[in-house]
Protein backbone atom coordinates (compact mmCIF):
# COMPACT_ATOMS: atom_id res chain seq x y z
CA UNK A 1 0.00 0.00 0.00
CA UNK A 2 0.73 3.30 -0.30
CA UNK A 3 1.86 5.35 2.78
CA UNK A 4 3.33 8.80 3.52
CA UNK A 5 6.22 8.98 6.70
CA UNK A 6 8.29 11.20 7.80
CA UNK A 7 11.99 10.02 7.44
CA UNK A 8 13.33 11.94 10.05
CA UNK A 9 12.50 14.76 12.15
CA UNK A 10 12.68 18.61 10.41
CA UNK A 11 10.90 20.27 7.50
CA UNK A 12 8.11 18.98 5.49
CA UNK A 13 10.69 17.89 3.00
CA UNK A 14 11.51 14.75 5.24
CA UNK A 15 7.83 13.38 4.25
CA UNK A 16 8.41 10.64 1.93
CA UNK A 17 5.53 8.88 -0.14
CA UNK A 18 6.59 4.86 0.09
CA UNK A 19 5.04 1.44 -0.32
CA UNK A 20 4.89 -0.33 2.71
CA UNK A 21 2.76 -3.44 3.63
CA UNK A 22 -0.82 -3.77 3.61
CA UNK A 23 -1.41 -4.59 7.77
CA UNK A 24 -3.81 -6.91 9.05
CA UNK A 25 -6.13 -6.39 11.85
CA UNK A 26 -4.99 -8.24 15.38
CA UNK A 27 -7.54 -8.60 18.58
CA UNK A 28 -9.59 -5.93 18.93
CA UNK A 29 -8.50 -4.03 15.99
CA UNK A 30 -9.94 -3.26 12.81
CA UNK A 31 -8.71 -2.90 9.02
CA UNK A 32 -9.81 0.96 7.48
CA UNK A 33 -9.78 1.00 4.12
CA UNK A 34 -8.92 5.26 4.30
CA UNK A 35 -11.46 7.78 1.86
CA UNK A 36 -9.86 10.90 3.28
CA UNK A 37 -7.59 11.74 6.32
CA UNK A 38 -7.60 14.91 7.77
CA UNK A 39 -3.95 17.27 8.28
CA UNK A 40 -3.85 18.44 11.43
CA UNK A 41 -1.05 20.65 13.51
CA UNK A 42 -0.42 17.17 15.81
CA UNK A 43 1.40 15.70 12.22
CA UNK A 44 3.24 18.61 12.35
CA UNK A 45 4.56 18.53 15.82
CA UNK A 46 5.69 14.77 15.44
CA UNK A 47 7.21 15.54 12.09
CA UNK A 48 9.00 17.98 13.33
CA UNK A 49 9.88 16.35 16.64
CA UNK A 50 7.76 18.44 19.39
CA UNK A 51 5.50 15.57 20.14
CA UNK A 52 8.30 12.32 20.34
CA UNK A 53 8.47 9.64 18.56
CA UNK A 54 11.19 7.31 16.70
CA UNK A 55 11.79 8.08 13.31
CA UNK A 56 10.27 7.20 10.80
CA UNK A 57 7.09 8.37 11.77
CA UNK A 58 3.62 7.31 10.62
CA UNK A 59 1.60 10.68 10.47
CA UNK A 60 -2.17 11.16 10.17
CA UNK A 61 -4.47 10.80 13.37
CA UNK A 62 -7.86 11.14 11.93
CA UNK A 63 -9.45 9.77 8.57
CA UNK A 64 -12.85 8.24 7.21
CA UNK A 65 -13.36 5.34 5.58
CA UNK A 66 -14.86 1.81 5.08
CA UNK A 67 -14.15 -1.24 7.27
CA UNK A 68 -12.51 -4.23 5.22
CA UNK A 69 -11.34 -6.93 7.81
CA UNK A 70 -11.85 -6.76 11.81
CA UNK A 71 -9.48 -9.00 14.14
CA UNK A 72 -10.25 -11.54 16.87
CA UNK A 73 -12.92 -9.67 19.83
CA UNK A 74 -14.25 -6.87 17.85
CA UNK A 75 -17.94 -6.39 18.17
CA UNK A 76 -17.92 -2.25 17.38
CA UNK A 77 -18.41 -2.88 13.85
CA UNK A 78 -18.21 -5.23 11.10
CA UNK A 79 -16.90 -5.67 7.57
CA UNK A 80 -18.33 -2.72 5.00
CA UNK A 81 -19.34 -0.15 7.39
CA UNK A 82 -18.15 3.88 7.01
CA UNK A 83 -16.28 4.74 9.85
CA UNK A 84 -14.46 8.15 10.67
CA UNK A 85 -11.94 7.66 13.84
CA UNK A 86 -9.55 10.21 15.50
CA UNK A 87 -6.50 9.79 17.97
CA UNK A 88 -4.70 6.63 16.33
CA UNK A 89 -1.73 7.73 14.26
CA UNK A 90 -0.88 6.27 10.70
CA UNK A 91 -4.28 7.71 8.63
CA UNK A 92 -1.03 8.70 5.89
CA UNK A 93 -1.83 6.03 4.59
CA UNK A 94 -4.25 3.70 2.00
CA UNK A 95 -5.20 1.82 4.46
CA UNK A 96 -4.84 1.26 8.38
CA UNK A 97 -5.43 -0.87 11.88
CA UNK A 98 -7.14 1.18 14.06
CA UNK A 99 -7.97 -0.16 17.44
CA UNK A 100 -12.58 -1.14 16.57
CA UNK A 101 -13.12 0.78 20.03
CA UNK A 102 -12.03 4.12 18.47
CA UNK A 103 -14.00 4.00 15.20
CA UNK A 104 -17.13 5.62 14.96
CA UNK A 105 -19.78 4.75 12.31
CA UNK A 106 -20.59 7.51 9.95
CA UNK A 107 -24.27 8.66 9.38
CA UNK A 108 -25.73 8.53 5.93
CA UNK A 109 -26.03 12.15 6.06
CA UNK A 110 -22.77 12.58 6.23
CA UNK A 111 -20.08 11.79 3.47
CA UNK A 112 -16.66 10.55 3.71
CA UNK A 113 -14.84 13.85 3.31
CA UNK A 114 -16.83 15.98 5.61
CA UNK A 115 -16.29 13.11 8.28
CA UNK A 116 -12.56 13.15 8.00
CA UNK A 117 -12.77 17.14 8.21
CA UNK A 118 -15.21 17.56 11.28
CA UNK A 119 -13.96 14.66 13.91
CA UNK A 120 -10.69 15.35 15.59
CA UNK A 121 -11.38 19.27 15.12
CA UNK A 122 -15.01 18.95 16.35
CA UNK A 123 -14.25 16.92 19.44
CA UNK A 124 -11.73 19.47 20.41
CA UNK A 125 -14.08 22.33 19.65
CA UNK A 126 -16.80 20.47 21.97
CA UNK A 127 -14.98 19.51 25.04
CA UNK A 128 -13.49 22.84 24.50
CA UNK A 129 -17.30 24.42 24.82
CA UNK A 130 -19.13 21.93 26.83
CA UNK A 131 -16.18 20.45 29.31
CA UNK A 132 -12.93 22.68 29.58
CA UNK A 133 -14.74 25.86 30.01
CA UNK A 134 -18.59 25.25 29.62
CA UNK A 135 -19.92 27.65 28.18
CA UNK A 136 -23.25 29.32 28.99
CA UNK A 137 -25.89 32.36 27.70
CA UNK A 138 -23.84 35.63 28.58
CA UNK A 139 -20.36 34.17 28.82
CA UNK A 140 -17.83 35.92 26.88
CA UNK A 141 -14.89 34.48 24.65
CA UNK A 142 -11.51 35.28 22.85
CA UNK A 143 -10.93 32.25 20.20
CA UNK A 144 -7.39 32.55 18.62
CA UNK A 145 -6.71 31.36 15.21
CA UNK A 146 -10.80 31.32 14.43
CA UNK A 147 -10.91 31.30 10.94
CA UNK A 148 -8.62 27.73 11.23
CA UNK A 149 -10.90 24.11 10.91
CA UNK A 150 -11.04 24.55 15.16
CA UNK A 151 -11.96 27.77 15.62
CA UNK A 152 -14.48 27.83 12.63
CA UNK A 153 -16.09 25.00 14.88
CA UNK A 154 -15.65 26.86 18.42
CA UNK A 155 -16.88 29.86 16.57
CA UNK A 156 -20.33 27.66 15.76
CA UNK A 157 -20.31 25.88 19.34
CA UNK A 158 -19.53 28.83 21.06
CA UNK A 159 -22.61 30.84 19.74
CA UNK A 160 -25.01 27.98 19.62
CA UNK A 161 -24.41 27.99 23.68
CA UNK A 162 -25.07 31.88 23.97
CA UNK A 163 -21.81 33.00 24.27
CA UNK A 164 -20.52 36.59 22.85
CA UNK A 165 -17.67 35.55 20.58
CA UNK A 166 -14.26 37.54 19.67
CA UNK A 167 -12.26 35.86 17.15
CA UNK A 168 -8.78 36.67 15.80
CA UNK A 169 -7.40 36.34 12.67
CA UNK A 170 -4.98 37.14 10.30
CA UNK A 171 -6.26 39.49 7.47
CA UNK A 172 -9.74 40.70 6.04
CA UNK A 173 -10.74 37.44 4.16
CA UNK A 174 -10.61 35.35 6.81
CA UNK A 175 -12.33 37.98 9.02
CA UNK A 176 -15.53 37.79 6.85
CA UNK A 177 -15.16 34.40 7.24
CA UNK A 178 -15.39 34.08 10.86
CA UNK A 179 -17.90 36.40 11.24
CA UNK A 180 -19.91 35.02 8.88
CA UNK A 181 -19.69 31.56 10.94
CA UNK A 182 -21.50 33.46 13.87
CA UNK A 183 -18.71 35.56 15.92
CA UNK A 184 -19.88 38.97 17.23
CA UNK A 185 -16.72 40.67 16.65
CA UNK A 186 -13.49 39.89 14.61
CA UNK A 187 -9.75 41.26 15.59
CA UNK A 188 -7.50 41.41 12.90
CA UNK A 189 -4.60 40.68 14.72
CA UNK A 190 -1.88 42.02 11.72
CA UNK A 191 -3.27 45.59 12.43
CA UNK A 192 -4.93 45.86 15.75
CA UNK A 193 -3.54 45.09 19.87
CA UNK A 194 -5.80 42.34 20.68
CA UNK A 195 -5.32 42.87 24.21
CA UNK A 196 -6.49 46.06 23.89
CA UNK A 197 -9.77 45.42 22.36
CA UNK A 198 -10.44 41.92 23.95
CA UNK A 199 -10.84 42.76 27.41
CA UNK A 200 -13.16 40.98 30.46
CA UNK A 201 -12.80 37.55 28.52
CA UNK A 202 -14.22 34.86 30.93
CA UNK A 203 -12.19 32.07 28.67
CA UNK A 204 -9.79 32.52 25.96
CA UNK A 205 -9.44 29.49 23.80
CA UNK A 206 -5.57 29.82 22.64
CA UNK A 207 -4.13 27.25 19.78
CA UNK A 208 -0.94 29.89 18.52
CA UNK A 209 0.54 29.53 21.55
CA UNK A 210 4.21 31.04 22.18
CA UNK A 211 3.70 34.78 20.48
CA UNK A 212 -0.16 35.16 22.24
CA UNK A 213 0.16 33.47 25.37
CA UNK A 214 1.08 36.12 27.69
CA UNK A 215 -1.15 38.80 25.59
CA UNK A 216 -4.25 36.82 26.08
CA UNK A 217 -4.05 36.33 29.98
CA UNK A 218 -4.35 40.46 30.34
CA UNK A 219 -7.77 39.73 27.78
CA UNK A 220 -9.32 37.55 31.16
CA UNK A 221 -11.56 39.10 34.31
CA UNK A 222 -10.18 37.86 37.60
CA UNK A 223 -10.74 34.33 37.73
CA UNK A 224 -11.13 33.92 34.11
CA UNK A 225 -9.35 30.77 32.72
CA UNK A 226 -6.99 30.52 30.10
CA UNK A 227 -7.10 27.44 27.69
CA UNK A 228 -3.87 26.65 26.11
CA UNK A 229 -4.54 23.58 23.59
CA UNK A 230 -2.17 24.27 21.06
CA UNK A 231 1.56 25.00 19.99
CA UNK A 232 1.27 26.85 15.92
CA UNK A 233 3.56 29.49 16.79
CA UNK A 234 5.68 27.02 19.35
CA UNK A 235 5.76 25.90 22.96
CA UNK A 236 4.56 28.33 25.42
CA UNK A 237 7.39 29.20 27.57
CA UNK A 238 7.66 28.46 31.71
CA UNK A 239 5.66 30.50 33.99
CA UNK A 240 5.62 31.58 37.21
CA UNK A 241 2.69 30.64 38.99
CA UNK A 242 2.42 33.85 41.27
CA UNK A 243 1.70 35.69 37.18
CA UNK A 244 -1.65 34.20 37.45
CA UNK A 245 -2.35 35.28 40.91
CA UNK A 246 -0.85 38.84 39.77
CA UNK A 247 -3.35 39.05 36.61
CA UNK A 248 -6.50 38.14 39.16
CA UNK A 249 -6.70 34.88 40.52
CA UNK A 250 -6.32 33.41 36.73
CA UNK A 251 -6.83 29.30 36.07
CA UNK A 252 -4.39 27.71 33.40
CA UNK A 253 -5.00 24.50 31.96
CA UNK A 254 -3.13 23.07 29.28
CA UNK A 255 -5.83 19.77 27.85
CA UNK A 256 -5.54 17.73 25.19
CA UNK A 257 -8.79 15.48 23.45
CA UNK A 258 -7.32 12.26 24.88
CA UNK A 259 -8.44 13.04 28.92
CA UNK A 260 -11.74 14.35 27.17
CA UNK A 261 -13.02 11.05 25.08
CA UNK A 262 -11.39 8.62 28.19
CA UNK A 263 -14.83 6.29 27.97
CA UNK A 264 -16.58 5.17 25.13
CA UNK A 265 -19.81 6.61 26.66
CA UNK A 266 -17.74 10.24 26.41
CA UNK A 267 -16.44 9.17 22.78
CA UNK A 268 -19.66 8.77 21.79
CA UNK A 269 -21.48 12.00 23.43
CA UNK A 270 -18.99 13.89 21.29
CA UNK A 271 -18.31 12.09 18.37
CA UNK A 272 -22.48 12.17 18.02
CA UNK A 273 -23.26 15.39 18.43
CA UNK A 274 -20.43 16.77 16.24
CA UNK A 275 -21.63 14.13 13.19
CA UNK A 276 -25.48 14.57 13.93
CA UNK A 277 -24.93 18.45 14.15
CA UNK A 278 -23.40 18.16 10.46
CA UNK A 279 -26.31 15.74 9.52
CA UNK A 280 -28.57 18.29 10.50
CA UNK A 281 -27.16 21.50 9.30
CA UNK A 282 -26.56 23.17 12.29
CA UNK A 283 -22.52 22.42 12.12
CA UNK A 284 -21.00 23.62 9.11
CA UNK A 285 -17.85 22.26 8.13
CA UNK A 286 -15.43 24.55 5.65
CA UNK A 287 -12.89 22.01 3.71
CA UNK A 288 -10.36 24.69 2.48
CA UNK A 289 -8.37 22.07 -0.15
CA UNK A 290 -8.58 18.41 -0.74
CA UNK A 291 -4.51 16.91 -1.60
CA UNK A 292 -3.62 13.72 -3.28
CA UNK A 293 -1.98 12.04 -0.64
CA UNK A 294 1.45 11.93 -2.45
CA UNK A 295 1.16 15.74 -2.08
CA UNK A 296 1.08 15.58 1.47
CA UNK A 297 4.56 18.07 1.89
CA UNK A 298 2.54 20.18 0.16
CA UNK A 299 -0.30 20.38 3.08
CA UNK A 300 1.78 20.46 5.87
CA UNK A 301 3.63 23.95 4.19
CA UNK A 302 -0.07 25.10 3.52
CA UNK A 303 -0.98 24.44 6.41
CA UNK A 304 2.25 26.00 8.18
CA UNK A 305 1.95 29.01 5.69
CA UNK A 306 -1.07 30.09 8.06
CA UNK A 307 -2.38 31.18 4.85
CA UNK A 308 -5.15 28.45 5.12
CA UNK A 309 -8.98 28.68 6.29
CA UNK A 310 -10.92 25.31 7.64
CA UNK A 311 -9.63 22.27 6.93
CA UNK A 312 -6.89 20.31 4.89
CA UNK A 313 -7.85 16.50 3.88
CA UNK A 314 -5.28 13.74 1.86
CA UNK A 315 -7.11 11.49 -0.38
CA UNK A 316 -5.36 7.94 -1.32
Amino acid sequence: MKAVFAEKRGGAENLKYVDLPKPSPGPGQALVKIAAAGVNYIDVYFRIGLYTADPPVLLGSEASGTVEAVGPDVSQVRVGDRVVYAMSRGAYAEFAVVPAAQLVKIPTAVDFNTAAAALLQGMTAHYLTHSTYPLKSGDSCLIHAAAGGTGLLLVQMAKALGARVIGTVGDEEKAKRVKDAGADEVIIYTRENFAEKAKGMHVVYDSIGKTTFTQSLDCLRPRGMMVSFGNASGPVPEIAPLLLSQKGSLFLTRPTLVNYTSTPEELAWRAGDVLDWIGQGKLKIHIHKIYKLADAADAHRDLESRKTSGKLLLVP
